[in-house]
């Protein structure tokens, strides 16, 4: 089996718990800082762990619950994200993804981003990107024609206080060229991929992230522009994410984050 079958499949069967679970009532671990897990994120991590495990048993796997497993110089990681999205489900919102990536000497060749509640499921074998729906597959096709810009306000801020993605959404000049959105889980980064959204926009630690992997692949093998906040190789340590449909409307929005660094400097 091709490793991105294998990451589509471990996706969608880790969203097959999900939905598959009922959210009230579900049993809460707290992590600190006001993070936690459920039930049904161990469980769906399980099952993920499981079929790849069982699939690529020298590989090593890097997962949000349980975390590193298997050899720390191993070649070939796997990152998992069983319920991206924790809060959302907990609180009965629909608005949730399954992330699984591989990474081959730190760059990921596989990943597949699954939505739980519409059976689609995002793909890439990092060369080219699809949405699974029906056992059908549709290239991605990202497009700035919604105006819609998801934006993470999740911490931590990194950047902060010189930079703050929050900062866009009383920023005039993202007024009229943009709309805000808020979905707080990774999902909205395959929908930029898609082209259901114009960008998607976070602050944070990003190389190696469990959440991040899936979708800036998507991303990037649909051909969307994707920096850090300043406009570097995406995985700068504390840089954040700029992912675009298009390289027009990154400038426009690495303009709006350059000038809060920068004001009165324009790109």
């Amino acid at each position: 089996m091709r490793d991105a079958d294998l990451a589509r499949q471990a996706a969608e069967l880790g969203a097959e718990v999900v939905r598959s679970r009922a959210w009230q009532g579900v049993e809460r671990q707290d992590k600190g800082g006001g993070d936690f897990a459920t039930a049904v994120d161990v469980e769906a991590e399980r099952a993920i762990l499981d079929l790849l495990r069982a699939a690529r048993p020298d590989d090593a796997f890097t997962a949000e619950e349980s975390g590193r497993t298997g050899a720390p110089d191993a070649a070939r990681r796997w990152l998992v994200d069983p319920l991206c999205g924790t809060l959302n489900f907990a609180a009965g919102t629909h608005l949730v993804a399954v992330n699984v990536a591989l990474q081959e000497h730190g760059r990921t060749v596989a990943a597949a981003t699954a939505d739980p509640y519409t059976g689609e499921t995002y793909w890439t074998d990092g060369a080219r990107a699809a949405l699974r729906h029906h056992g059908e597959d549709t290239p991605l096709a990202p497009s700035a024609g919604s105006r819609l810009v998801d934006l993470n306000l999740d911490p931590p801020y990194p950047n902060a206080p010189a930079l703050r993605v929050a900062r866009l959404l009383t920023d005039a000049d993202f007024e009229r060229a943009f709309r805000p959105r808020v979905v707080s889980s990774t999902l909205a980064v395959a929908w930029v991929a898609a082209g259901r959204r114009a960008a998607y926009l976070t602050d944070g630690q990003l190389a190696g992230s469990v959440h991040f992997a899936a979708g800036i692949a998507l991303c990037e093998a649909a051909g969307c522009t994707v920096t850090d906040l300043r406009g570097r190789p995406v995985h700068h340590g504390d840089g954040g994410l700029i992912a675009a449909a298009d390289e027009e409307t990154h400038a426009r929005l690495l303009d709006l984050v350059t000038r809060q660094e920068n004001p009165g400097v324009r790109r």
